[in-house]
């Protein structure tokens, strides 16, 4: 399937690197040769030239415009989820979202892992004191190596952190509504658990890393007694969507010593506020929405693109 034009409209206030520039242009041409790229500042453009485009590329589409783009065969979206582009479109219009971002969420959750395992957090208060405090902080270490690590949310980005994960000796629980086959990584003490068998897994768990879309679905399904059943040594780790909890629930849970720590990188509300009481807890690591932010983010977002009109599959 080859495009004619293709319309992009990708700005972003916060992160530098989910704007769209000059040489994400040339690269998309390059990859999609004959196809007319047309770079839009702001939404009065792109709304302008939606007639002419076959093809868009954009974080947000309401469905109204729609009938202002006679000619669109095509959205897509660098966003892993449906949340900004929820409805179902007609027969004759593609969907495209993102699928690149699990190799750079694999990189903050494990660099979160190991921020915990080797006390890093005590290192720097030691070192701001100028203290050699070998065995306060080596008896704060531990490590990877047959650690028990549950993935709650085994699609294409939580498959992804399993497999990087593996090479540190980690035991993988892959949670997944639907069977599947093992992937082909896995060896005898890892497992995939069908939905309704999860909670099972979680008295074994060391690592619980949720990596869940948003939705209706996913809605608070982690409650206060499942934060109960983790050994208190346990950490969680929350990249997919910031529903699937209730706060409370889960800084009881961390105050209360039922779990270890937690990396949050995304929230029911965001941004964060300022009154919420997991910015006061020393066993919370907090991003701002960013564990997929990466120099490379729409070089590779291009590349997948690309790869997908080349072959067919949005055609």
């Amino acid at each position: 399937m080859r495009y004619n034009k293709i319309l992009v409209y990708l700005t972003h206030p916060h992160v530098d690197v989910w704007n769209f520039k000059p040489e994400h242009k040339a690269l998309l041409q390059s990859l999609l040769p004959g196809t007319v790229v047309q770079v839009c500042a702001n939404s009065k453009e792109f709304k302008d030239n939606l007639p002419e485009a076959d093809a868009v590329i954009i974080w947000v589409f309401k469905e109204e415009w729609l009938e202002n783009a006679p000619k669109l065969k095509l959205i897509a979206t660098p966003a892993a989820g449906n949340d900004w582009i929820p409805w179902q479109p007609p027969a004759n219009l593609k969907l495209s979202f993102g699928g690149f971002h699990g190799p750079m969420m694999a990189e903050s959750v494990i660099g979160a892992m190991l921020h915990f395992l080797k006390a890093f957090p005590l290192s720097m208060k030691m070192q701001g004191k100028k203290k050699w405090a070998r065995i306060k902080i080596s008896k704060r270490q531990q490590s990877l190596y047959k650690a028990r690590v549950t993935i709650l949310g085994f699609g294409k980005i939580g498959n992804t952190l399993g497999r990087l994960l593996k090479p540190f000796g980690c035991k993988i629980t892959g949670i997944k509504r639907t069977e599947m086959p093992a992937p082909d990584y896995f060896d005898e003490e890892d497992e995939i658990l069908i939905h309704d068998k999860w909670e099972a897994a979680l008295p074994e768990t060391d690592h619980l890393i949720c990596a869940l879309p948003g939705g209706p679905e996913t809605r608070e399904i982690l409650q206060s007694i499942h934060f109960k059943n983790m050994p208190k040594t346990s950490f969680f780790y929350n990249v997919g969507r910031g529903n699937i909890y209730k706060e409370s629930d889960l800084v009881e849970a961390l105050q209360g010593g039922e779990i270890a720590g937690a990396y949050l990188d995304v929230f029911g509300k965001e941004p964060l506020s300022e009154f919420s009481r997991l910015w006061g807890l020393g066993n919370v690591l907090i991003q701002p929405h960013t564990s997929a932010a990466s120099p490379q983010y729409l070089e590779l977002f291009i590349e997948e693109l690309a790869g997908r009109v080349r072959e067919g599959e949005l055609g």
